[in-house]
């Protein structure tokens, strides 16, 4: 297998991105005091970086991704499926924030671990059955459902295994204390 170092870097840099933003929305929506509002900050940071960046480049300095002039264009399959993947990109940040809200405070233990392995899974079916475009794989030997399998049940072990909340020492004397009565002097 041979895969460039570029595309690693770009991998790399996508891993890191999505995994802390899991953790970085749940602090949003907690600070916040509301999913919406969280929301609303990641459309803003959606706009900065993927409308502007990209029209700098495509209406002022060139589109420097381009790699055959013939296929570049505005049409309609192009702008639907354009925007149907920023809804599908969208609507999956909203499902996040209000996982993370509803989650509580493990749900960087929970959410993200849930989402980033059942996407992958989600995403081979639908790459090799919807968007095949009427190609058959000959990679789906036996192993790469034995995969598919191995990914379910890492989603599975995740959900019985997440860390508990460890309550603070500070928390666990003061219940005690009000438990008790109150604290009595030695």
């Amino acid at each position: 297998m041979n895969i460039k170092w570029t595309v690693l870097a770009f991998v790399t840099g996508a891993a890191l991105s999505w995994g802390v933003y899991v953790p970085l929305v749940h602090d949003a929506t907690t600070k916040f005091g509301s999913n919406l509002r969280a929301f609303l900050m990641v459309g803003i940071a959606y706009f900065l970086v993927a409308v502007l960046v990209p029209s700098f480049f495509i209406f002022y300095k060139g589109d420097p991704t381009v790699k055959d002039p013939s296929k570049v264009n505005w049409a309609t399959p192009s702008i639907t499926y354009g925007l149907l993947a920023g809804i599908a990109g969208a609507a999956g940040a909203l499902c996040v924030i209000f996982a993370v809200k509803e989650a509580g405070p493990t749900a960087a233990f929970i959410v993200a671990p849930l989402v980033f392995a059942g996407a992958p899974i989600i995403n081979t079916i639908v790459s090799v059955t919807i968007f095949a475009h009427g190609k058959r794989f000959e990679s789906l030997s036996p192993s790469f459902y034995i995969g598919l399998l191995i990914a379910t049940a890492g989603m599975v072990l995740v959900m019985i295994n997440k860390p508990n909340e460890i309550k603070a020492p500070s928390q666990t004397v003061a219940a005690a204390a009000t438990a008790g009565g109150g604290a009595k002097a030695p």
